[in-house]
């Protein structure tokens, strides 16, 4: 286990979440972070790959938490950070393929095809894991989008 890539993920995303710029607010960091956990718990009970979900679950939202502007596309955008990221951490090419399909494909609101157990795991987590976040969904609707309640709903 890449615990070293883990615990650097987990910083890197908690300071990503504190920037200014972040329209997410702090909510997205307990979002991310329960996303990891189900995901380990997820991939514990389907025999996926560990290592690659947890490092997955850190980084499935990096691009929406980087800029804004990536939002509406930022499993594409987040899947080429991720290949950054890890490629500046040594981590396995064949791994980091692994996590970029994982990242690429965890919008469940995007009808792509699910082809590993890890791709699963994460999309998974991430559904699950708005349960854990809704003060975070509701502070992204009506602070951040201004949204009224019957737009909300």
């Amino acid at each position: 286990m890449r615990n070293d890539i883990i615990e650097y993920l987990q910083k890197e995303v908690y300071r990503r979440c504190k920037q200014p710029t972040n329209k997410f607010g702090m909510g997205c960091y307990y979002h991310i972070e329960s996303v990891a956990k189900n995901a380990e718990l997820l991939a514990e009970k389907y025999g996926a790959d560990k290592e690659v979900v947890i490092i997955a679950a850190w980084l499935h939202d990096i691009a929406s938490i980087t800029d804004y502007s990536m939002y509406e596309e930022h499993h594409v955008y987040g899947a080429t950070i991720a290949k950054e990221i890890l490629n500046e951490l040594n981590y396995e090419d064949e791994k980091t393929e692994l996590v970029q399909k994982c990242v690429f494909n965890h919008r469940g609101s995007v009808n792509l095809e699910k082809l590993s157990k890890e791709e699963l795991c994460v999309v998974d987590a991430d559904a699950i894991s708005h349960f854990d976040s809704v003060p975070s969904l509701l502070y992204l609707a009506y602070v951040e989008r201004k949204m009224n309640i019957e737009e909300g709903v």
